[in-house]
């Protein structure tokens, strides 16, 4: 046996159990809701209906899901945004000031997101009650009972209360990833562009942005993945979808078609076209950023 061949062999075998367990609990499941989507069962007994495409019109015409769909994409949307903006200006006043403590404060930054979300939740629904609520009790000391609300009783609001939970909860793990793209740039490029007269801004947008856009291009994607997969679980543990279905996304619909509804056919069609948005939109998200990767 010639060394090549040995060293495939052993490079197989290190990755057989990591492939298994791919097949296992992605591939082979993924490919079940596909099939399932296909069919009108309702979870719980052997009949199970060949129905084709049925359940894909039914959901076309179906007012609850697009509701749903539209609030994922405002989630999306805002939390997309301001995470980027936030993790990047903290990223570099930690990076390019001369602050002390820097390790302290990015630990500080990073403790969100190492708690459960369960437990986020349980954080932001004390701070968001109306009655005993940090938030109301702040604004009242400070003479702005105006602007106390029902947080996550008001339809007008609660879409934005759960995104800023979701955006605190993930500013410190997007702000590491940048600042460790930021440290690794060449102080001299900063010198070079002072010299030039390149003001603070300035060498932001020139240097930094450029350097670190490879870096910035993957996390986008992150944006999406996991406001998707999160808003679920935060929404399920702080309002349950409410008021009235205000804070309903795709995932929470879905779940709720196939396990609490008995339309697990149903709901596995929204799970079909969850998982095509997602690539889709992570595909169009990928090609729009595109650029030539600049070295240094």
């Amino acid at each position: 046996m010639n060394r090549s061949r040995s060293r495939n062999i052993f490079i197989g075998l290190c990755l057989s159990p990591a492939l298994i367990l791919l097949i296992i609990f992605m591939v082979i499941p993924t490919i079940e809701v596909f099939r399932m989507s296909l069919f009108q069962w309702g979870g719980f007994s052997n009949n199970q209906e060949f129905i084709g495409l049925d359940n894909f019109k039914t959901l076309w015409n179906d007012m609850n899901f697009f509701r749903s769909f539209q609030n994922s994409i405002l989630l999306i949307v805002i939390v997309s945004v301001f995470i980027l903006i936030f993790a990047l200006f903290f990223a570099a006043v930690l990076t390019r000031e001369n602050i002390k403590g820097v390790n302290f404060f990015r630990i500080i930054f990073y403790i969100s997101n190492i708690l459960s979300i369960v437990v986020i939740a349980g954080i932001f629904s004390a701070i968001y009650d109306p009655e005993t609520g940090l938030l109301n009790n702040v604004l009242g000391l400070l003479h702005l009972e105006k602007w106390q609300e029902l947080w996550l009783g008001n339809q007008d609001i609660v879409i934005y209360s759960v995104s800023f939970a979701l955006i605190w909860q993930a500013i410190g793990y997007y702000m590491v990833m940048y600042m460790s793209s930021m440290t690794s740039i060449p102080e001299s490029f900063y010198e070079a562009a002072s010299l030039e007269g390149a003001g603070k801004v300035k060498q932001f947008t020139d240097i930094t942005l450029p350097l670190i856009w490879n870096n910035i291009r993957t996390t986008l994607t992150f944006f999406i993945i996991s406001t998707i997969n999160l808003s679920f679980l935060l929404v399920q543990t702080m309002t349950g979808g409410g008021p009235d279905g205000s804070t309903e996304v795709f995932l929470f619909y879905m779940y709720n078609q196939a396990y609490t509804n008995s339309t697990y056919g149903y709901g596995m069609a929204i799970g079909v076209v969850v998982f095509i948005f997602s690539f889709v939109l992570a595909a169009i998200i990928n090609h729009i950023t595109k650029r030539d990767v600049l070295e240094y």
